[in-house]
Parts: structure tokens; sequence; C-alpha cells
């Protein structure tokens, strides 16, 4: 790769972004990546790259993969999805959790259908785990979804789950959070399949494709979110968790995820609409922070920036000052029903569409891979 644009030093720098030359063919198949916190601009920037250059966006997000979480996850609607193809959303129902070996294997499967149509792939989202398996060779434990014992963890809950795997595989219990119930899980169903804790069990290897990887590190990203989360609940975020509720019950783990478990609470009177809204917005800052150190520390990519747009504060830094708390008034009340935004989803409300000078960066990024 030629040079790249350095969010410590604010000038370009060699091989940011790219796969190590000494380890890939020069003739490898690309896979370009697109990466960044949520309420980045991943979205608008993704459908922009994909048009230019005939890709599909080949979704990496965690949640997306689940049909009927679209409000909730900012899919992309079907307006976005006319403008170009979109691949890897809607793969299982809530009810049936997908573990990272089985999405690495549908991507894998993606990429190469895109490397024999075009030549190359193109992944964009925030979930960095899948990233990192997918771009770098992490490899999970073959350890096929246990059923039964999901069915015991989720009667147990959440808050005697996490605890147990913090005993068990402290390391796993570090790196997931307390409410993340379906990566606890997983971690627990390998523990109890094999007998070893999941972080003893994670090897790697080398997928055959050349990487590039762009990252997107708005310094507004704070009140990229709160614009977010708001936009999420006047999309009709709490009727669709509404719908998801009648069809798989209080108890499924996916409906206690950021943004679900807030309008959950609404449903059931705990909260009012503000402090759901605040408490989403809370929780989103949080995960942010999470997303930015993780791509800070695992991922090296070149990252984008507008003339007008700074890189922020680094990743290891908090996003903002936390939001309001829950309960604390707030001017805006959703209604609980799509908008006239709803067909392009609460991604839409972050932000107007990418900066002319972005997408040029990027572009030229892209094309300078391709040759």
């Amino acid at each position: 790769m030629g040079s790249a644009f350095s969010p410590e030093s604010s000038t370009w720098g060699p091989d940011a972004g790219a796969s190590d030359p000494a380890l890939t063919p020069a003739d490898a198949p690309l896979v370009i990546v697109l990466l960044g916190a949520t309420a980045s601009g991943k979205t608008d920037l993704a459908i922009a790259i994909a048009e230019a250059f005939d890709l599909a966006v080949l979704s990496v997000d965690s949640r997306q993969i689940y049909t009927g979480m679209d409000i909730g996850t900012a899919k992309a609607s079907a307006a976005q999805r006319a403008r170009v193809r979109h691949r890897l959303l809607d793969l299982r129902p809530p009810d049936r959790p997908m573990n990272l070996q089985e999405f690495r294997a549908e991507a894998e499967a993606a990429i190469a259908a895109e490397h024999a149509r075009r030549g190359v792939a193109f992944l964009v989202g925030g979930s960095g785990l899948y990233l990192k398996a997918i771009t770098q060779g992490l490899e999970p434990p073959a350890v096929p979804p246990q059923p039964q014992l999901r069915e015991q963890l989720t009667a147990l809950g959440q808050a005697w789950c996490h605890p147990l795997l913090a005993t068990v595989d402290p390391l796993a219990a570090g790196r997931i959070a307390p409410a993340d119930a379906v990566r606890t899980q997983r971690a627990l169903e390998v523990i109890y399949a094999t007998g070893r804790p999941l972080s003893a069990q994670q090897g790697y290897r080398r997928p055959p494709w050349r990487v590039l990887e762009l990252g997107l590190n708005p310094a507004d990203l704070s009140n990229r979110i709160r614009q977010r989360s708001l936009g999420l609940y006047e999309a009709g975020l709490v009727a669709e968790t509404e719908r998801l509720l009648r069809r798989y019950g209080q108890a499924c783990p996916l409906l206690e995820t950021i943004g679900y478990g807030e309008a959950k609470r609404l449903l059931a009177g705990d909260l009012d609409a503000a402090g759901a809204i605040a408490l989403t917005t809370q929780r989103t800052l949080q995960f942010a922070k999470r997303q930015r150190t993780w791509f800070r520390r695992q991922h090296r990519p070149l990252w984008l920036s507008g003339p007008d747009r700074a890189l922020g504060p680094g990743p290891d830094q908090p996003a903002d000052q936390p939001a309001s708390q829950p309960g604390q008034q707030d001017s805006h009340q959703p209604t609980g029903q799509p908008d006239d935004r709803t067909g392009d989803r609460a991604d839409r409300a972050a932000t107007s569409g990418p900066e002319p000078d972005l997408v040029k960066r990027a572009l030229a990024a892209v094309q300078q891979a391709l040759g």
C-alpha cells in the first residue's frame, strides 16, 4: 500500500490499513473493510463506495443477522438495498442465536462469491470480533450450539450467568460485557462442551486474501449517537420491540440488547419515553467507547476524516460526557410509531450523508488498492 492517514499524527503514514505484504501475495484477492463505531456514518459511505465500484455490501454486524430486528439495529432500508446489493443480513430468527464460527462460514462463502463475481469483496460493520475472525483468521472452537443448555442459562438469567463465567473463565468474562447474554452463553457453552475455557481455545488461520481497512472515527460521534437514539424511537423501535416480544417471548436474550432492552422496559412501565431514550443513549455511548478501543488495538485501518472534521480524542478516551440519566425530562417524546424517516432508518437521522472530501479519500484508497 501507499500512504495512509494517521489519527495520532494527522499526517499520511506508510501502510496503515493494509495487510502485511510480506505475508500476503500481491496477487491475492482483495477484501476491503469499512469499520467504525456505531453511528459513525458507515452506511452512507459504504453505499457511495459500493456504487462507485459495483460492489455488494457484506454486513458484519452481530445483530443485523437476525430477522425482524430492523429499526433497533439501523439495518439498511429497502431503499438503500435497492441502490446496492446487501448480504449477510437476516440470516436467522432471534430465537436461534448464531455463533462466531457459524457467521464466519457464511461470511467466507459471501466473500468467495464476490471474489468470483468482481474480484473484490467489501465488508462493512462495527462488530470487532467478527471482523477480526474474518480478516485476521481468528478461529473460535468448533462447538455446535447446545439448545438445551441455552434454555437453562436463559432461565437462570444473565445476572447469574456472567458471574459464573467470571469464575470459570475470567479472561473471557473480562472481554464480554455483563449485559451481553448471547456471548456469555456461548462462552459457557464452550466450557460445558469441551471442559476448557473459551479464552484458551482461540487460534489463528491466516486468510488467503489481501485486506484494506478503512476506518471512521468522527469527532462528533457523541452527538451522532444522541441523534441516532432519538431516531430509533421516532422510527418505531417500541412497536418493533412489541412485535418481537409477541413472537419470541420475554426471555429472548437479544431483546435485552441496546435499544430493545430499554423499549422493553418502556412497554413494561418501568421507564418513561424520555428515560428510555436517555438510557439507550448512555448504553450506546459506552458501547462506542469499547468499539473505538477495540479498533485502535486490534486493527490498523486507514482513518478517514473530512476537511472540517478532525479526528476526535483517542478511542481510549470517553466519547463525550455521559447522557442524561433515565427518567430525566427530555423535550422529545417518541410516539412508538414509524414516521416519514422510517425508509432511511435511524442511521440517517445521525448524518446528512458523507462529506464529499471523505468520499474522495475513500474512493482514492480503494482505487489504489485495486491498482
